[in-house]
Parts: C-alpha cells; structure tokens; sequence
C-alpha cells in the first residue's frame, strides 16, 4: 500500500485505492482489507506515515520518496535546465534500474509504462546534453543505458553513432549501424528510420 501511495502524490480515493489494490476481491472485501491494512501500518511505528483526510489517502508529508527526487530531476533535464555532472552521472545510475522488479501487481502496469518512457526520454536527452559538451565518454554511457531498455527504440543508436563520428571513429558508427539494422530486420522486418540510414551512407565510400 506505501508504494501504491508512493505514485499519487496529491492523494487517492479510498474506494479507488481498494478497488485498485485488491482488483479480484469484491469491493466490501477490498474495503475490508485497505482498513486492514491502514490498521497495520498505524501499529507499525510511533511515525504516522499515512493520512486520510476526507475520504482520501496520501503519504504523511514527512515521508521520503527517492521516486519523486529522481522524477523532479529528470523534469529539469527535460525543460532543458543544466544539471551538475555529478548529480547527471548519478541520475543515470536511477534511471537504468527497473521499477518494483519482481512485483507482478496489476496496478503497477501503466506505472512501469509511465517509468519507462520518463527514463527513456531522460537518458536520451541527457546523452545529447553531453555530446554538446564533449563530453564522449558520458555521452556513450548514457545512451547505452537507455538502450538497454529499449533495444528497439531509435534515437539512443543514432546518439550512439553520433558521438562515435565526433569522435573520428567512423568504423565504429557504420558498425553500430549495421548491428542496429540487422537487429530490426532479425526481429521486426522493418528498417532504420531514412535518417539514421542517410547518417549512415553520408560515412560510407561511393
């Protein structure tokens, strides 16, 4: 129930809380539990970490969640805002771990989409940041965190490529190509998108 909590930070219904927590029961068994469960976490410590107000529940304010610092700083990356190497360096290591690994509840579905697609976009916006600053090694780094999460996903090979031809190594990024195409005909039949081809020929002799 905290994690459940932990993604709505303005509060949730209590009914919608049951619902969404015990989808297989029937809603006054679902009721049952969340009182239940509410009651536990009240025994649990001498700190309230859970406040109901007017039919709503929500993490006590004092309350830590390292899911709402990482998501603040991505949301700095993505407005374009500078963020210090290290905080960035350390960022990255956030966003290369799963969400709730292991956990198969079905609310966390559309959270874990919702995840994924923050840290795709964060990562890839922060390899292109450090590409700007010449920063390869960095740049390299980040990109190839985000494909490891999405090994489908355009835009982190292209990165890839990118930072290997402002480096000076060309082979490196027509290889990089050559994987990354016979990796989407293997698996979906379908090819680079004409930009990253054309990135691709502008390296290659006539």
């Amino acid at each position: 129930m905290l994690a459940f909590l932990a993604f709505h930070k303005d509060g949730v219904r209590r009914c919608s809380a049951a619902e969404q927590l015990w989808p297989d029961c029937t809603m006054q068994r679902a009721a049952a539990n969340l009182r239940s469960a509410l009651c536990h976490a009240r025994r649990a410590g001498s700190t309230n970490v859970i406040d109901s107000v007017d039919h709503c529940l929500q993490l006590s304010s004092p309350v830590w969640v390292d899911l709402h610092d990482v998501g603040n700083l991505a949301q700095e990356v993505l407005s374009g805002q500078g963020v210090p190497y290290r905080a960035a360096a350390g960022l990255v290591d956030e966003l290369g771990r799963e969400l709730l690994t292991g956990w198969s509840d079905s609310w966390l579905l559309l959270e874990r989409e919702r995840w994924d697609q923050l840290r795709l976009h964060t990562l890839e916006a922060l390899a292109q940041q450090f590409q700007v600053a010449q920063q390869y090694v960095p740049a390299l780094h980040t990109a190839l965190a985000a494909i490891a999460i999405d090994r489908v996903r355009e835009t982190a090979h292209r990165i890839v490529m990118e930072v290997h031809i402002a480096e000076g190594n060309v082979a490196s990024a027509v290889k990089c190509y050559q994987e990354y195409k016979a990796f989407l005909d293997r698996e979906l039949s379908v090819a680079p998108s004409r930009r990253m081809t054309q990135l691709a020929e502008d390296l290659m002799p006539m």
